[in-house]
């Protein structure tokens, strides 16, 4: 008997380990099928139906798909380099959190999914109003750092002029002293600017019901 109890409890064990791998599977399968979903919309919004995708995934893994949906979503909402590129694709990504903020197993009513997709689409404008103020106040600062550097490089410029004997203009990002004082207070702004950007992002994953990775 223990030599069958033994067999047994060996055989129900590798059914467990199987049962686990195929959640993980699934789990694994819904997350591949939400960051491709989301990946098409932004290329073209119009050929994808999130709710029409969502519907074929396992109850089970619903949230996973939109975890991960929102994770490629939210992967264009960062600070700018091309504002005219990178606006059109903020605002269809807006439009499509919007759209799966009403998929969410965290409301119960109509009500609240209407609730919910208002204040996601406010909160979404307000982050697309704060990049737009992160772009004009970059092009503040760094005129100001020039402009509080000005008379230490006018200073260097004229004692240079008096070795060589003739005018000399110093790119102020040649000069290490002040590329240094550059970075240190660009690289300040930008870390101000990502951390409230990333908090934004947080409240919005709460607000629509699926964590953001």
């Amino acid at each position: 008997m223990a030599v069958i109890k033994t067999a047994l409890e060996l055989a129900l064990e590798r059914t467990k380990n199987l049962q686990i791998d195929e959640s993980v599977q699934k789990a694994n399968e819904a997350k591949l099928e939400g960051r491709k979903a989301a990946g098409r919309f932004l290329e073209a919004p119009d050929s994808v139906d999130f709710k029409a995708i969502f519907d074929t995934i396992d109850a089970a893994q619903r949230q996973t798909f939109l975890s991960a949906a929102f994770e490629v979503l939210t992967a264009p909402i960062q600070l700018p380099v091309n504002t005219a590129v990178e606006t059109a694709k903020l605002e269809s990504s807006g439009k499509a959190i919007v759209a799966l903020c009403g998929l969410s197993s965290k409301f119960t009513s109509e009500r609240e999914v209407k609730l919910a997709q208002q204040q996601a689409r406010s909160l979404f404008q307000q982050i697309i109003q704060f990049l737009g103020k992160y772009s004009e106040e970059m092009k503040r600062v760094e005129q100001a750092i020039r402009n509080q550097w000005a008379p230490k490089l006018r200073e260097k410029e004229r004692q240079l002029a008096a070795q060589l004997g003739q005018n000399v203009r110093i790119d102020p990002m040649s000069d290490p002293e002040f590329a240094e004082f550059y970075r240190k207070n660009i690289d300040a702004m930008r870390k101000n600017y990502s951390d409230a950007l990333e908090e934004a992002k947080t409240q919005l994953s709460q607000l629509c019901g699926f964590e953001k990775h």
